[in-house]
């Protein structure tokens, strides 16, 4: 029994990374209908930086705390700024073209993962743990760090579901996501949900980086990693369903989690390809995506 409540909790905690990053690219879908490739590079900047920035803050004796805020609010400015300029210099000409932001998003993933590499080299980095301690829950001993993980995602989440759901940007990017003609006549200015919708999913992005960086090995390319496991939460749950991707993001954190102890790390990621075609065989639009 304590075996299988470890494994849920596992489960839980990959999948509370993935409902961060997948939230992001369902956003940016729902309301740009592009799939944004560079996302994980948000991910992986704001990883980076913390991992640089944090040892240099402790060296001038602030405590692993104190440095970590600090790490964290400089990386996720310079990861917004990154946003900003992929979306002002390239991603606004390309909204609700899926070719051309496709194309656009994959080259601007290669720059990137080639600057990350010439100026932060190709050693894996660490982060230590800046919630020390842990805690016993039905027998099962769960760090704090975890645990922090865990209420930053579902914190997060509740926030935007209430966004989404009761505030004016909320409605307009609902009314955008489904039909953005009609949003327009209707006095919507489409163009600036659209920013506002992609900092916002750009901020999930940076948000997820900076949560797992102490729980990671961090290199250049990390955030790929995180990118196609984030993309195949959205495609299980649906595209632009934020429901789904949070459903999505549960199904591979569960299977990462038991088929990695049961069996092994590659068994389960053929799991979750197998999954992912079943889904498309069956349900073409997500578990949750009607149409």
């Amino acid at each position: 029994m304590q075996t299988f409540i470890q494994l849920v909790f596992t489960g839980v905690q990959i999948s509370a990374i993935y409902v961060l990053f997948s939230l992001g690219l369902t956003l940016i879908f729902g309301v740009m209908k592009i799939v944004n490739f560079a996302h994980g590079q948000f991910f992986t900047l704001t990883a980076l930086l913390i991992s640089v920035a944090l040892p240099f803050l402790i060296g001038y004796g602030l405590s692993t705390l104190t440095a970590y805020l600090i790490s964290v609010v400089v990386s996720a400015c310079a990861s917004l700024l990154l946003g900003l300029i992929i979306y002002q210099g390239g991603l606004r000409f390309f909204q609700r073209d899926l070719s051309g932001s496709f194309i656009l998003t994959v080259g601007v993933v290669l720059f990137l993962e080639g600057v990350f590499l010439h100026y932060f080299g190709g050693v894996v980095r660490s982060v230590p743990p800046f919630v020390e301690g842990s805690i016993s829950l039905l027998g099962v001993n769960i760090t704090l760090q975890r645990i922090l993980l865990i209420v930053v995602s579902l914190s997060f989440t509740a926030v935007l579901f209430w966004v989404l759901s009761f505030t004016k940007l909320g409605k307009a990017m609902r009314a955008v996501s489904i039909d953005h003609e009609a949003a327009m006549l209707q006095g919507i200015p489409y163009k600036k949900i659209a920013f506002r919708g992609f900092m916002i999913a750009t901020f999930m992005g940076t948000l997820a980086g900076a949560m797992m960086a102490p729980l990671a090995m961090i290199s250049p390319t990390v955030g790929s990693d995180y990118l196609v496991k984030g993309f195949i939460a959205v495609i299980i749950g649906g595209l632009g369903s934020v429901p789904g991707a949070i459903v999505g993001s549960l199904f591979i954190g569960m299977i990462e989690s038991f088929g990695g102890y049961f069996f092994d790390p590659s068994i389960a990621n053929i799991s979750i390809f197998i999954l992912v075609i079943f889904t498309l065989l069956v349900r073409p639009n997500g578990l949750l995506k009607n149409g």
